[in-house]
């Protein structure tokens, strides 16, 4: 831990950074604390949020208009009656990963999240491909989005083409494709909503998100009414509640997990709320499980006042409401689909500024995208370049074929944010990357704890009779150890060796868990694999996983994750279980989105290897750090003058 540790840590930051080797990969950069270097402070944003915003932002981001059309479909091709079931176990499995964002969203509060927090517990690697990727994600979804709101909005004009011409769809031949002017100005417009500043954009989201769940109540409702006075016939079908089996009914909780995409759009804001350590994890929660009581009730009511088999799977709650009279229902739930659409198209371009942000905060993209206007506090460089390729996707392209790349960014992050749960509690960064310009402070420290460990073990050896002074106190450089205690030092060191073990146990175990995950979903999801060759692959996975498991069960977690980050905030429980559980699921879902969207995936994350390679590599903030030992970091600072509390 002294001064030839810092040496090497200096070799890992520094030269990592610059040559061709992979050190640079797993660089981690100092976890968000109180302590700011004067001359690197970033400008700050407007710390404005609390809770009620952090919920719109949160039930708008997340509840889409897929939910209009989603109940339809996962009832008719899977889930029948059971259907709320589905959405229940959905709703489960998406709050472990949101357990896994709360703890780290109220240790680490800044701009970035899923991004900010690899960096911080995995490395820089790993880091910039989540960036990256939840930069697809965000671009894509919100074209999608925006793409998907002119054929709602056409039907208050009677039909699918009787748009005003300026906004209704044209078809240009010469290109073969279908410009959509309706989609990029809604686009450009939440853009210009967004540059004015977090207060009132969330204001805004929050009365639109409110009017959409006022017409969700509304169907629950009218809903409930029509079902207490028609019997509930939808519950009264020949096939039972569970027409497909069990199987039917995890596999629509599969498909219905992607409705509750959304709630980490709050982790994005955390730079921006008053108090993250209690508002964080709270607006999180509440959010979530807001969603999934809307959910939940509205499944309740359409599968219950009309047949599983008869539901339309295209307007399947307009469709219930005219199979009883109730036609004009179905101008209010085309308001909610609408309200829907631009309340999520707001939660898809608002975090993406600020991943792009954090992101050239720490060099890895240029400062273009890290500067924040004075006057409104927000991105609004990265802002306006986000909502113009939004914008633009959104007029030329049809994105639908590409909705399923916005899965892999999300899936991916809660991934890593479960796995980072995991290093956070067992084998958190014993290292602090500091500037090399505190290398004198760095060699005067470091130096003077391998001079005390030196007299320490200097005292603690052989020492004759003759050389003991009266009173059984040994001096030796004005340093006292008690005689009658020879065992301190080695029981001191023998702790040390102890830490040590227990820190690559549990490393290899979360490794040991991460690697069977990955090989048991693809040898359970390959259907080329033969039977054998499945059954086997399976079974050595699960036992990667359950031994994985057993070693981070018996062994102690990190004593240091108790001063990891901002303390006083929200705790994820059932650790490990809950992070696994959270790891498993989301592997298990990456691994089914479908080789063709791999494919395309696989294109942007190489070109993202490239764009690292030849700026982000060589231009982070840790190409010219010293790493040093936590227990010097503390001292370190406060001797330097740099640096102030």
């Amino acid at each position: 831990m002294g001064l030839e540790e810092g040496t090497s840590s200096q070799e890992r930051g520094g030269g990592g950074g610059r040559g061709w080797g992979m050190r640079c990969l797993v660089r981690r950069k100092q976890v968000d604390s109180d302590r700011v270097k004067v001359g690197e402070r970033h400008q700050q944003l407007n710390k404005i949020l609390s809770i009620p915003q952090l919920i719109a932002i949160g039930v708008g981001s997340t509840i889409g208009a897929g939910v209009y059309v989603l109940v339809g479909t996962v009832a008719r091709e899977h889930a029948g009656p059971a259907l709320t079931i589905s959405f229940l176990i959905a709703g489960i499995a998406a709050a472990l990963s949101a357990f896994c964002y709360a703890e780290l969203a109220s240790r680490c509060p800044s701009a970035g999240s899923a991004y900010h927090y690899s960096y911080i517990c995995v490395g820089e690697g790993v880091a910039w491909l989540i960036g990256w990727a939840l930069i697809l994600e965000y671009t894509v979804g919100g074209s999608a989005v925006a793409r998907g709101i002119s054929p709602n909005l056409a039907l208050f004009f009677g039909g699918q083409d009787s748009l005003p011409f300026f906004l209704a769809r044209a078809h240009i031949p010469g290109l073969d494709i279908v410009v959509d002017p309706c989609a990029a100005i809604l686009a450009l417009t939440v853009t210009g909503l967004l540059c004015m500043g977090i207060k009132e954009s969330s204001s805004v989201q929050a009365v639109v998100t409110a009017a959409n769940v006022c017409v969700m109540l509304f169907v629950i409702i009218a809903g409930g009414y029509i079902g207490f006075h028609t019997g509930w016939v939808g519950y009264s079908v020949a096939s039972g509640y569970f027409p497909y089996g069990v199987n039917g009914m995890l596999a629509g909780s599969a498909t219905v997990f992607f409705a509750y995409i959304g709630f980490d759009s709050v982790a994005s804001t955390a730079e921006e709320v008053k108090n993250p350590q209690r508002d964080l994890p709270w607006g999180i929660g509440t959010a979530l499980s807001i969603c999934c009581f809307l959910y939940m009730m509205v499944s309740i009511v359409i599968v219950g006042i009309v047949p599983y088999f008869a539901i339309d799977p295209d307007t399947p709650i307009s469709s219930a409401f005219a199979r009883h009279g109730m036609h004009w229902a179905m101008y209010i739930v085309t308001t909610g689909a609408v309200l829907a659409l631009c309340s999520t198209l707001m939660g898809s371009i608002l975090p993406q500024p600020r991943i792009l942000m954090s992101m050239a905060r720490d060099g890895l993209l240029p400062p273009f995208f890290s500067d924040v206007n004075k006057q409104t506090q927000v991105p609004v460089k990265s802002t306006i370049l986000t909502g113009i390729c939004a914008a633009s996707l959104a007029f030329f392209m049809d994105v639908s074929q590409l909705a399923g790349m916005v899965s892999v960014g999300t899936l991916l992050a809660f991934t890593i944010v479960a796995i980072s749960i995991l290093i956070l509690r067992y084998v958190p960064p014993d290292e602090v990357p500091l500037p090399s310009s505190l290398q004198e402070s760095i060699d005067s420290i470091s130096l003077h704890y391998d001079s005390q460990e030196i007299k320490t073990k200097d005292i603690a050896g052989v020492e004759t009779d003759s050389q003991k002074p009266q009173g059984g106190i040994s001096r030796a450089k004005g340093v006292e150890v008690s005689a009658e205690y020879p065992l301190i030092m080695k029981e001191s060191n023998q702790d040390k060796l102890d830490e040590q073990v227990r820190r690559k146990r549990a490393a290899l175990s979360i490794a040991s868990v991460c690697i069977g995950v990955v090989i048991l979903t693809f040898s359970a999801s390959a259907t080329f694999l033969a039977i054998y060759i499945s059954y086997l692959a399976c079974s050595v996975g699960g036992l990667l996983l359950l031994a994985g498991l057993g070693v981070l069960s018996w062994i102690d977690q990190d004593n240091g994750r108790h001063s990891f980050g901002y303390s006083g905030g929200f705790i994820c429980p059932f650790i490990p279980f809950l992070p696994i559980m959270s790891i498993l699921i989301n592997t298990y879902l990456l691994v089914n989105l479908g080789t063709g969207t791999w494919i395309r995936v696989s294109v942007w994350l190489v070109i993202g290897v490239f764009v690292y390679i030849f700026y982000g590599r060589t231009h982070s903030s840790l190409t010219d750090v010293v790493y040093v030992p936590l227990a010097h970091a503390d001292k370190i600072q406060r001797t330097s003058s740099d640096f102030v509390a």
